[in-house]
This record gives structure tokens, C-alpha cells and sequence, in this order.
């Protein structure tokens, strides 16, 4: 990886050491210590491994930057090349040889998901709702083995009401973090949607989920620094660990531009005026088995140039706090650690291809560049 070519001469001073504007907005606004922080689950002996951290503050993150700004001193600045990126995809693409342990989950003869055998015995307790394709007649079409909905449910409030009864029936035991939001449930983005399911069950169903993820940055002295924030431990998915500044799940119904601006909003503090100047720039997919679970994800990547002076603000208790953060830094932290939130990462990756710190001349240019998409992106 290499420096933006447009700042190369100052970076090339920096060293990664922190500037001044970023030291200024790192150390300012306490952060409340969550608990055992003052026994942090890493030491800096281990990074020629990626950290895999469970609880880590600020102070955390400041000493792994200035030990990464010694060691490049030291003139192995590069080194490990592309190596911890292909890491970071890895993790959002785990067990994906597991596929075969799913079975396609259809409505109106489309496959909008994927259900684990396990899961879909669960659901033969509810024939009323659900119906199960054996494969091998004539009757199950070209579809095979599946799973579907009663011919019952023929409209979208009626499947909807029906498998959200199912999920309330099953309870935190089978689906936990149930939060009353709605995901659409569809063959890909833009098309029909059949119905409506609860977001905590998207990955039991193995539907496609959308979202969007915005890399707020700020063009400091020929620099870029990102705003990064850290996810409060309150929260029922990677507590504590960083984010984007402004991302969030696209609900049922709302565009992706409209969910951008609320999600600004609430999570940043951002003003309308400003959050209207976020800019579309493409998509990353992934999928991930674990157990049961199957996620087929699609973000949508914004990015927002912000005001110098700007300083954001949580107002939905989900972010502890922000920092600003040089973006070789960030790059730095992407690649040889795992403080971000996993699809954060891909995020961040594709900014830096897209912002010029990942050239052609970096070995497995086009393969990191391709794995981006490794789901399906529709």
C-alpha cells in the first residue's frame, strides 16, 4: 500500500506519527473506560499477527499507532503488503464451503434466501406456514429440495404477519436480538418484494440484507483523516469496537439516500444540508456462514467530505465516542488488527482503492479489488 499520490510528500514526513490536528482531536472528549479496559486482551509483542481483541479503549488504539509509527522508522514500511486486507475479506467470508449444508428458501418460485437443515426442522414444527419441496417429482419444478410458504399466504401482509408470528414463537432461544425492524425480503435490490421479516432473522433466513456505510473524512493539510467511532458496549452486536461514523441497515420501504441522511442524523449529529452532499460510490458483498446462520450482505458506500471544524455527535446512545484519525493510520489498523467492526473493514478498503492508497503496482491488486464483491452483489 502505498501513500495517496496527492500527499505523498507529507506523509512521507509524517511517518504515520500523529499530526497535530489529529492528536488535538484524538485525546479531546472523555471516553468512558468500559469495564477490566485497564486489563486489555492484547500486548504489542503480538502484532506480526493480527490483534483480535476483546475489549480495548482509545488509549489502546493511540499506543498501537505510535508502535506502528516506530516500526516504520525502522524501514519495514510495506511490508506485509495487501496480506491483511485479504484478512480482513477472509473474515466476512467465513465456512463459505458450508453452502451445501443450506437448502433454498423460495417464494413465487424465486430463491430469496437460504435455510440451514437444522433451522428448517425448527420450521416444520409450522405447517401452517411454511412447506417443504423434497426434490426429485415433478412437483417441485427445477427448484429441488427447498422450502417455501403455504400457497395460503398470497399476499405480502399475510406472509409477513404469518413467519413474524413464527419468530415471536421461536423467541430469543432460536432467533436472539429481536428489534422490531423490518428487513424486505426480495430476489435482488429493487425488485418485488414478497414480504417483510424481522432484521434479527434475516441471517437464519438467509435473505439478502442491504445497508449503507458513509466514510466521513476530512481534508486536513493535504491529508485525509477519517471519523471513526466506537460502537457502545451496550450494543447486542460487536460491542465496543469501531465503526464507520454514520451506517446502518436499510429497513423496508425507506431509499437508500433518504436512510443515509436519517441515519446521519442520529448517529453523527450531522445536519441535513450537510448530509445531503453524501456521495453514492458503489457497493461491497459478502457471505458468511456460522452455524445456521447465512449472511448475504450488499452495502452501499457513501462518502462525505466534511467541514474541518465539524465534530460529531451520538443522539441514539448506539456510539460511545469519535476520533479523527490520519487515514494511513486507519489503513494501518485495518490491516493489522481487528479493532473495526468486520464489514467496516471492506468498507475502508474500497475507500482506499478508490482514493488512490492501493496502486496497480501492489501485488494482488485485482484479486483484493474483486473480493470486495464476494457475495452476491445484486
Amino acid at each position: 500500500m502505498r501513500a495517496h499520490p496527492s500527499h505523498s510528500t507529507a506523509v512521507a514526513a509524517s511517518k504515520l506519527k500523529l499530526s497535530s490536528p489529529f492528536k488535538s482531536r484524538f485525546l479531546q472528549t472523555p471516553f468512558p473506560t468500559p469495564p477490566n479496559s485497564h486489563r486489555p486482551f492484547f500486548t504489542l509483542s503480538t502484532l506480526s499477527h493480527p490483534l483480535t481483541v476483546r475489549c480495548f479503549t482509545w488509549d489502546d488504539i493511540l499506543k498501537f499507532i505510535r508502535h506502528r509509527g516506530k516500526d516504520d522508522d525502522g524501514g519495514d514500511e510495506g511490508s506485509k503488503g495487501l496480506s491483511g486486507y485479504f484478512e480482513r475479506v477472509a473474515d466476512c467470508n467465513r465456512n463459505v464451503e458450508k453452502v451445501r449444508e443450506f437448502v433454498p428458501f423460495v417464494v413465487e418460485e424465486k430463491i430469496v434466501g437460504y435455510v440451514h437443515y437444522g433451522f428448517a426442522d425448527i420450521l416444520r414444527e409450522y405447517r401452517d406456514v411454511f412447506l417443504f419441496a423434497q426434490g426429485g417429482t415433478s412437483n417441485d419444478g427445477p427448484l429441488g429440495r427447498h422450502v417455501t410458504l403455504q400457497p395460503t399466504l398470497g399476499t405480502y401482509q399475510d406472509r409477513t404477519s404469518a413467519v413474524g408470528d413464527v419468530i415471536r414463537s421461536l423467541g430469543e432461544d432460536v432467533i436472539p436480538g429481536v428489534r422490531n425492524e423490518l428487513y424486505p425480503v426480495t430476489a435482488s435490490f429493487g425488485s418485488q418484494v414478497f414480504f417483510s421479516l424481522e432484521r434479527a432473522a434475516a441471517p437464519h433466513f438467509g435473505i439478502k440484507a442491504y445497508g449503507v456505510h458513509m466514510n466521513g473524512y476530512v481534508a486536513m493539510n493535504e491529508e485525509q483523516s477519517l471519523w471513526v467511532g466506537k460502537r457502545s458496549q451496550m450494543k447486542q452486536t460487536f460491542p465496543g469496537m469501531l465503526d464507520h461514523l454514520v451506517a446502518g441497515g436499510l429497513p423496508h420501504g425507506i431509499p437508500c439516500g433518504e436512510n443515509m441522511i436519517k441515519e446521519c442524523e442520529e448517529e453523527a449529529g450531522i445536519p441535513n444540508h450537510i448530509a445531503k452532499r453524501a456521495k453514492p460510490v458503489g457497493a461491497i458483498s459478502y457471505m458468511d456462514i456460522d452455524g445456521r446462520r447465512f449472511k448475504r450482505d450488499v452495502l452501499f458506500c457513501y462518502d462525505l467530505k466534511l467541514p474541518v471544524d465539524f465534530v460529531p455527535y451520538n443522539q441514539d446512545g448506539e456510539v460511545d465516542s469519535f476520533r479523527l484519525i490520519p487515514m494511513l493510520d486507519v489503513a494501518k489498523i485495518v490491516g493489522e488488527t481487528r479493532f473495526f467492526k468486520p464489514n467496516c473493514s471492506l468498507v475502508i478498503i474500497d475507500f482506499l482503492f478508490r482514493h488512490g492508497y492501493i496502486q496497480p503496482e501492489d501485488a494482488g491488486y485485482l484479486k483484493l479489488l474483486q473480493s470486495l464483491r464476494s457475495g452476491d452483489c445484486s
